[in-house]
């Protein structure tokens, strides 16, 4: 059997417990992402949830846990500006490998979630 993948749904992030302040603040307030309700049956769970680019962003509760490789990237427009925004607010952006047509960097949220922007090029990136 193909199994016939039809969109990205969603993505979670972690969050450690009782900080869901801050993140309302990073992902809300920063990010300028529109926070969406959470279904009733997982609100004890705590966590947020955001709305990026058509798809859902999952900002979930669970104990701290290290820098990882782990990640989500999410392909934006005008990316120097950004990554310019970002620095401007306290956030370090980091370098990725360079890859042809694709311009890319990486941030940590202030939680340790890697997140990748990227934004295609018509040279080499």
């Amino acid at each position: 059997m193909k199994i016939n993948f039809q969109r990205l749904d969603h993505v979670q992030l972690c969050i450690p417990p009782e900080t869901e302040g801050r993140a309302r603040e990073f992902y809300g307030r920063l990010l300028g992402l529109s926070e969406i309700e959470k279904p009733e049956p997982l609100r004890a769970r705590g966590g947020l949830w955001f709305e990026i680019a058509g798809i859902q962003l999952h900002i979930g509760v669970e104990r701290a846990q290290s820098k990882s490789k782990r990640h989500s990237a999410f392909e934006v427009e005008n990316i120097e500006a950004v990554r310019t925004y970002l620095e401007q607010n306290g956030v370090p952006t980091k370098d990725e490998i360079s890859l042809a047509g694709i311009k890319r960097f990486s941030f940590f949220d202030p939680f340790d979630n890697r997140i990748e922007l990227l934004e295609k090029t018509t040279g080499n990136g």
